[in-house]
């Protein structure tokens, strides 16, 4: 049997059969195609300005290591004039943050990139070790959620810059619309499809150049680049309510490939559709920059990981049977009257008699009176999730090194310890 050309070059043999839309190309083209697309996104929205400074947040996993090297390729290859420098954030987290950190350090190196990393401990006086140690495992990741956006803001402050990009993808984009739609939060879910968020209460912007691109594409760049990023899990994520609505995407994923962008887009409509003054979107702007989910990403959870060669190949066989699947797919049309829904026959006005409309909350958005934060309250979220924090911390202070600190297990005992001698 002959080899499968590409379907771009129709020379070489193709080798990547492309999740989003199933082309079948060559490593080349492949790689071209990806880079083309995240230009065109960049020029469609206008996410730079030539000689802008621009913070790309960091963490060391695929997302972030992707972005990374397409911008400066990019920069090179069109132009844009950019100053590229990578922002980390540590939040403190051992045996993993710290690890990853190190990945960055050398992607410094590989790109030619300066590295500024800014800690949870200096910031707030707490690593999330300490976090997890003193409020459990569940509800960590907003603590680790509010935190890192305030840091990276903070760093951005620190090095003059006013722009940062983060590696948020069209599967991370899928997985806010959803969760915010079980919420039934609808202002939070048009603010969340914005590529660029910004406010006149915050001299810093974010964008998403990866917006559109797939994470399953996302790894295929990172290994046929043979890009050097981190891969571990971060060890507090399981609990997240993120990570359930990922495993709900990627089963409709495997039945329907389309679906990410297809949830994208609909988030997209549907943010069309909520009153300028519910949203508090700016004129003239893409968007308005918020606090946006607790449970952020870019920085944890299971999308960090790397993948190897058999890896590639156990995505192939997947996405041949989502094809498959895909091909089996049947509309059920419920009976009723013609060219009606049949949860619509009937007088609908009746149906909704005496029901009152559901209040949309209006937000406005300052600064926080304690840290200056952005906030749409006077107390921003960092500052009441550190209140609660500090108010239940020992009233004596414990000075434990480095070396001391080799887990929670210790921390606790020598706090169990000075409890007794003051009891």
């Amino acid at each position: 049997m002959a080899p499968t050309p590409c379907q771009l070059c129709h020379s070489s043999r193709a080798l990547i059969l492309r999740p989003k839309n199933h082309q079948k190309l060559c490593k080349a083209c492949f790689l071209l195609a990806f880079e083309t697309e995240i230009h065109n996104t960049i020029t469609t929205h206008l996410l730079f300005a030539p000689g802008e400074r621009i913070a790309i947040g960091a963490s060391g996993g695929k997302d972030s290591t992707v972005l990374a090297s397409v911008l400066k390729t990019l920069n090179e290859r069109y132009g844009y004039g950019l100053d590229l420098t990578l922002l980390s954030i540590d939040e403190g987290i051992r045996g993993y943050r710290d690890d990853s950190l190190d990945t960055v350090k050398r992607n410094a190196m590989q790109y030619d990139m300066p590295l500024t990393i800014v800690g949870y401990a200096e910031l707030y006086g707490w690593t999330m070790d300490q976090v997890v140690a003193q409020v459990g495992k569940k509800g960590n990741c907003t603590y680790c959620g509010v935190f890192r956006r305030q840091a990276l803001d903070r760093g951005a402050a620190k090095l003059g810059i006013r722009h940062v990009v983060t590696g948020h993808n069209a599967d991370d984009i899928a997985e806010t619309v959803l969760m915010n739609l079980l919420r039934g939060d609808l202002p939070r879910l048009a603010r969340a499809t914005n590529i660029v968020t910004e406010s006149a209460a915050s001299d810093t912007k974010r964008s998403k150049p990866l917006k559109y691109a797939y994470e399953k594409e996302i790894v295929l760049y990172a290994h046929h680049r043979a890009l050097d990023y981190f891969t571990t899990e971060c060890i507090y994520s399981p609990e997240a309510f993120r990570g359930s609505a990922r495993t709900l995407i990627k089963s409709l994923e495997r039945v329907r490939p389309s679906a990410i962008l297809d949830l994208v887009r609909s988030g997209e409509d549907m943010a069309k559709l909520v009153p300028v003054e519910v949203t508090g979107q700016a004129t003239g702007r893409e968007g308005l920059m918020v606090e946006e989910d607790e449970e952020g990403t870019g920085g944890c959870g299971s999308t960090n990981g790397s993948a190897s060669g058999g890896e590639m190949t156990e995505m192939e066989t997947q996405l041949a049977v989502s094809e498959e699947a895909d091909s089996r797919e049947t509309e059920i049309i419920s009976a009723g009257v013609k060219g009606q829904r049949h949860d619509r026959i009937g007088n609908g006005a009746s149906l909704n008699k005496g029901r009152k409309p559901r209040k949309l909350h209006t937000q406005h958005m300052g600064q926080c009176v304690r840290c200056g934060y952005l906030s749409s309250q006077d107390i921003c979220k960092a500052c009441v999730l550190l209140e609660g924090l500090n108010k239940n911390r020992p009233k004596v202070d414990i000075h434990i090194g480095v070396a001391e600190e080799d887990s929670n297990a210790t921390l606790n005992s020598k706090t169990e310890g000075l409890q007794q001698l003051l009891g």
